[in-house]
């Protein structure tokens, strides 16, 4: 069974079909650069074509970086323009590709319930929290296998300020950082969430995951296991497939 994902984040739109029974991409994933400024309008031409570049007929579950309530309103607009803040994401999303069934969720969620399903969580029953670092830190916190949604823990207070503005692969390349400090950040900020919520596992994500050999074993001090996610940078673009296959 095939279903087409698209994952919408702060630098890129990616999507592509994916095989739900495996878990995986069906084809090579297509990207485009997100729009700046990332306005609804914007960003929703961008979902067409990367959607339209496969000739795509069917449902799509798209995910969005930031809060997004009842499936389809967007809340929060941390890493895009804050002109999405209150829009019905399925709606526009819907319209702008035709018509096509449209399911919206959370970036991270949706990377969350991948990872839960195919990848680096599954058969964990305890408290799992999959981070993803990008342009912000997106969340995902699992407790017996069921999400709570939109936790966004990127934006808990550390040092004064956003974690994600502290410790996200942005600020890593933003202020030049090495992997030893960048890793002293993020552990900081592992600790802090670890505090807080005293999780089992970290779940590690995003396009960094696949470097997870440069910063991982410079982490220290933390009481969960820690793994790179192992459906790395597609996770989000699988979860939004399953999202849209559970909806029908």
């Amino acid at each position: 069974m095939h279903i087409f994902g698209v994952d919408i984040g702060g630098s890129g739109i990616k999507g592509a079909p994916v095989d739900l029974d495996r878990g995986d991409l069906a084809e090579e994933r297509f990207k485009v650069l997100t729009p700046h400024p990332s306005t609804p309008d914007s960003v929703a031409d961008g979902v067409r074509e990367v959607v339209a570049h496969f000739g795509w007929t069917g449902p799509v579950g798209i995910t969005f970086p930031g809060v997004v309530t009842g499936g389809s309103t967007i809340r929060t607009a941390a890493n895009v323009d804050k002109r999405w803040i209150d829009v019905d994401a399925r709606a526009l999303l819907s319209d702008r590709l035709g018509g096509l069934p449209v399911t919206v969720l959370n970036d991270a969620d949706a990377a969350g319930v991948a990872e839960m399903t195919f990848g680096a969580g599954r058969d964990r029953r305890g408290t799992v929290i999959l981070l993803t670092f990008g342009t912000g830190i997106g969340s995902a916190v699992f407790t017996a296998g069921e999400l709570v949604p939109n936790s966004e823990l990127g934006h808990l207070e550390l040092n004064g300020h956003d974690a994600e503005k502290h410790a996200s692969t942005k600020a890593k390349d933003d202020h030049d950082l090495s992997w030893e400090h960048w890793a002293h950040r993020v552990q900081k900020y592992l600790a802090h969430v670890e505090m807080l919520f005293s999780p089992d596992l970290f779940i590690i994500g995003g396009g960094v995951s696949r470097k997870s050999h440069k910063f991982l074993p410079l982490i220290e001090g933390i009481k969960a296991e820690i793994v790179p996610a192992e459906l790395q940078n597609n996770a989000g673009i699988v979860g939004a497939a399953m999202r849209a296959a559970q909806q029908g």
